[in-house]
């Protein structure tokens, strides 16, 4: 049964510093924007929370620029303004690439890169991308702001050490020396929740990230360190199976997770020599 309208409550403050006052206020406030996955668990009677505070008219949460070596990702940045922007495609292009799949042109011009992070599900088709870039999230309250690097800013199962009173306010991506490789195995290349995801980094470093192989993004950091010492695919594939915890769900099993895996990393060793 769809949710009860009448019982939710919704706040639009006009500037990202009457938001964060306003969080400062009543940190039980969800925040939204593009809705993408709210609209969803309301019309299916699943939605939890009952008092929102609206993000979409920030500006302050818009714009792609780079300073220095540094790219930086506002976090209302649709997946349409990724896609179109020259510079994202220039340096991330494999975060154009997953933009180019999630969901429909609907989906892309509505979903945020903040709202994939921030909805920390572990099939976000954008974060297995800001693991192997070495992203870093800005995250913002009406006391000051912070950065976490990517790596450390999920803590469990849709959880991530982003307090009540904070906003994801953007991303910083820096200089990526190497090649870039993203692949999306699913029902569909797009509109469909993955069944695994992969983003990858070949050069002075190798970095590697799945998603949906575990309860959070993964950045496989010992499999990355067997190729790069030399290792052979096998030591490389033997060393990711440990790093990884794929489950059975109803879009795929734990076991056809693990062997697609495992074949995504001979592809691409392979295909980035």
């Amino acid at each position: 049964m769809p949710a009860n309208i009448s019982a939710l409550s919704l706040e639009r403050p006009r500037s990202l510093k009457a938001a964060l006052a306003t969080l400062a206020d009543d940190p039980k406030l969800t925040p939204i924007a593009g809705c993408t996955d709210i609209y969803v668990a309301m019309q299916f009677g699943t939605l939890a929370e009952q008092r929102f505070i609206d993000l979409w008219d920030l500006k302050e949460l818009r714009g792609i620029s780079v300073t220095g070596d540094v790219l930086r990702i506002g976090a209302l940045n649709t997946y349409t303004e990724i896609i179109n922007s020259k510079i994202v495609r220039k340096q991330v292009p494999m975060l154009v690439a997953a933009s180019r799949e999630v969901g429909g042109a609907q989906i892309q011009n509505r979903g945020t890169l903040g709202g994939n992070i921030a909805n920390a599900s572990p099939a976000g088709d954008t974060l297995p991308v800001l693991a192997a870039a070495d992203a870093r999230i800005v995250l913002s309250s009406h006391s000051g702001s912070r950065t976490v690097p990517f790596d450390a800013f999920y803590t469990g199962y849709r959880k991530s050490v982003r307090n009540s009173d904070e906003l994801i306010t953007a991303i910083e991506i820096p200089r990526i020396n190497g090649l870039q490789w993203w692949r999306k195995v699913g029902t569909r290349r797009a509109q469909a929740i993955s069944k695994i995801m992969i983003a990858a980094v070949r050069g002075k470093q190798v970095r590697i990230a799945f998603g949906s192989v575990a309860p959070t993004v993964i950045l496989a950091k010992r499999t990355a360190d067997v190729l790069a010492g030399g290792g052979s695919i096998a030591e490389a594939q033997a060393a990711l199976l440990k790093e990884i915890s794929p489950i059975d769900d109803v879009r795929s099993t734990g076991e056809y997770r693990a062997t697609v895996a495992t074949n995504l990393l001979a592809q691409f060793w392979n295909e980035t020599k």
